[in-house]
């Protein structure tokens, strides 16, 4: 007579005499732990006859677990590249900048300038930003607006906001960080529940070979 098991525990008590340990134990117990049943009967000696889950069954299972792994997979390359995007941000606008004529307008009149000069320096003015459209309007202004470029260093010089960084771009820094942060969270995540979903279906491929026994 078939026996519904829903534990370890309970399937060593109907089945006293089988090994304890063993790849098909530890499938059973990853199985029993995701809330799976099974219905078995003793056939003498060996292992019991499994008649719930069948083999096709299971094979439905492994192919659900397998379609919510490529869901999953495909969602952790994406974070993967945000993170890489994040994490390579600024060496990627080094060579962008080099492309943009406001940034060698910018150069020359650190060569030429003194006073311009020390208004970059004060501000560390992000001229390796020119190439994102975020930062590029600002960087313009203080290379061509005079009246700007003593604005923004004496607000900068003497404004409570920047009193412990007198960097005017920190923003730029602090958003990157908080993307590679935000990102790392999500690919932990998912490959947490990748190797969930692997672990699983390991179980239910050995479950399934006893299936067809």
């Amino acid at each position: 007579m078939d026996k519904v098991i829903a534990s370890l525990e309970s399937f060593d008590k109907t089945f006293p005499k089988l090994p304890k340990k063993g790849e098909r134990k530890d499938a059973l117990k990853e199985y029993f732990s995701s809330g799976g049943v099974i219905k078995a009967y003793d056939i003498g000696g060996k292992w019991p006859k499994l008649t719930y889950p069948s083999y096709l069954v299971l094979d439905r299972k492994i192919k659900e677990l397998r379609d919510k792994k490529k869901i999953y997979s495909g969602k952790l390359g994406d974070w993967r590249l945000k993170y890489a995007s994040a994490s390579l941000y600024h060496q990627i606008q080094q060579l962008k900048k080099l492309k943009e004529p406001l940034y060698w307008q910018h150069m020359a009149k650190v060569l030429s300038d003194s006073d311009y000069k020390k208004d970059a320096e004060k501000v560390k003015l992000p001229a390796h930003l020119v190439g994102d459209d975020r930062w590029k309007p600002m960087v313009k202004m203080f290379v061509t607006d005079l009246d700007y470029r003593k604005q923004l260093t004496e607000t900068v010089s003497t404004s409570i906001a920047y009193r412990k960084n007198k960097k005017v771009a920190r923003y730029a820094d602090d958003l990157q960080g908080f993307r590679m942060a935000a990102s790392q969270k999500e690919i932990d995540s998912l490959e947490k529940k990748v190797l969930e979903i692997e672990k699983t279906e390991k179980a239910l491929k050995e479950i399934q070979r006893w299936a067809r026994e």
